[in-house]
C-alpha cells in the first residue's frame, strides 16, 4: 500500500517500544497523520523530526485522534496509561500482548467507558513491519464493524487477518501459532545437541532439518480434518502403535549421545498414555485430547 493509496486517517499510538515504533514509521511513510507518546521522552525525538506529533501526555494523545492504538509492554501497562483517561467515542486497537481472558476483560472495560474496542495480535518481529513480503500479519478480534472501518490503516504496517468477534479471538490465535513455534524450536534444539559433540557442521545440518520441517508441516491440516470428523484412523500412514515402538531408538540415541530427553519424554509419555486408552490404528491426533482438561 503506497502513501497515494491509503486514506489520510488520523492515528494515535501508545507505546514506541521496538514494535511501535516500526508501526509509527509505516504510518508516517503512508502519509498518516500520527501523535505519538511514550512514557521515555527520548524515544519520541526521532519520530518527530519524521514528522509525527509528539504528545506530552497520554490523554492529550488520546484526545488527537478517533483511533487510538495501544502497543505497551503488558496488559498492566495498559491499566497504567489509559487510567481515568475520557475514552469515549474512541476506538481503541489494542495490540499489546495479552492472554484471551485479559482480551476480554478488556474489551468490556472499554465498553464501560464508552469506546469501540479491537483486539490485535502481532505475527511479526519490528523488522517485518513495513515489509510486505516478509509475511509479517497481526490477527484482529472484536467488532467486525471496526475492523473494516479501520481496516485499510491498519493494513498498513502489516497484513491482517480478522478471527472472530470474540475480543480473545486474536490473543488465541497468537499464543496457539506461538505455541506450535516454540514446539518447533524444541524439536529442533533437541536434533542440534544430538550432533554437538560430533565431527558434523550444524550448518550441514540446518538445510536438511530446514527442509524436513517443512515437509512435514502439511500434517497439521490432516491432523485439523481429523479432529473435525473425529475419525483418527483415516488413512493413517504411521500408526500410534508403530511410532510408539520407534521412540525407543530415539532415546537411546539421546543417552547415546549425552543428550537429556527432557524435550521429548513429556510428549512421548502422553503417545504412550493415548496408546493404553485408545487404538494403536490411530496417528497422533488423540495426544490432543489428552492435553485438554
Amino acid at each position: 500500500m503506497t502513501r497515494n493509496t491509503v486514506e489520510k486517517s488520523a492515528v494515535t499510538l501508545l507505546g514506541l517500544g521496538a514494535m511501535g515504533a516500526a508501526l509509527a514509521r509505516t504510518w508516517l511513510a503512508a502519509g498518516l497523520p500520527l501523535t505519538v507518546w511514550n512514557r521515555n521522552p527520548h524515544r519520541s525525538a526521532a519520530l518527530a523530526a519524521e514528522g509525527a506529533r509528539v504528545a506530552d501526555s497520554a490523554a492529550e494523545a488520546v484526545a488527537a485522534s478517533t483511533l487510538v492504538v495501544v502497543c505497551l509492554l503488558d496488559d498492566a501497562s495498559v491499566d497504567e496509561v489509559l487510567a481515568g483517561i475520557d475514552l469515549a467515542d474512541r476506538d481503541l486497537v489494542n495490540l499489546t500482548t495479552s492472554t484471551p481472558a485479559q482480551a476480554r476483560a478488556r474489551a468490556e472495560w472499554a465498553r464501560e467507558r464508552g469506546a469501540r474496542y479491537l483486539d490485535g495480535g502481532i505475527m511479526a518481529v519490528p523488522s517485518m513491519i513495513g515489509v510486505r513480503e516478509a509475511g509479517g500479519y497481526v490477527f484482529y478480534s472484536g467488532s467486525r464493524e471496526l475492523f473494516e472501518r479501520h481496516q485499510e490503516t491498519l493494513g498498513v504496517p502489516a497484513g491482517t487477518t480478522y478471527v472472530g468477534e470474540d475480543a480473545g479471538f486474536a490473543a488465541l490465535h497468537d499464543v496457539a501459532l506461538l505455541s506450535a513455534m516454540y514446539g518447533m524450536f524444541a524439536g529442533s534444539a533437541h536434533a542440534f545437541a544430538l550432533i554437538r559433540q560430533e565431527d558434523i557442521d550444524p550448518a550441514s545440518l540446518a538445510p536438511l532439518l530446514a527442509d524436513w520441517l517443512v515437509a512435514m508441516a502439511p500434517a497439521v491440516h490432516r491432523t485439523a480434518d481429523r479432529l473435525r470428523s473425529g475419525d483418527y484412523t483415516k488413512d493413517v500412514a504411521s500408526p500410534l502403535a508403530m511410532q510408539v515402538v520407534g521412540t525407543s531408538t530415539l532415546l537411546s540415541t539421546a543417552e547415546q549421545q549425552g543428550v537429556s530427553p527432557e524435550l521429548l519424554s513429556p510428549y512421548f509419555a502422553l503417545m504412550r498414555r493415548r496408546l493404553g486408552e485408545g487404538s494403536g490404528e490411530e496417528d497422533l491426533t488423540g495426544v490432543i485430547d489428552l492435553l485438554v482438561r
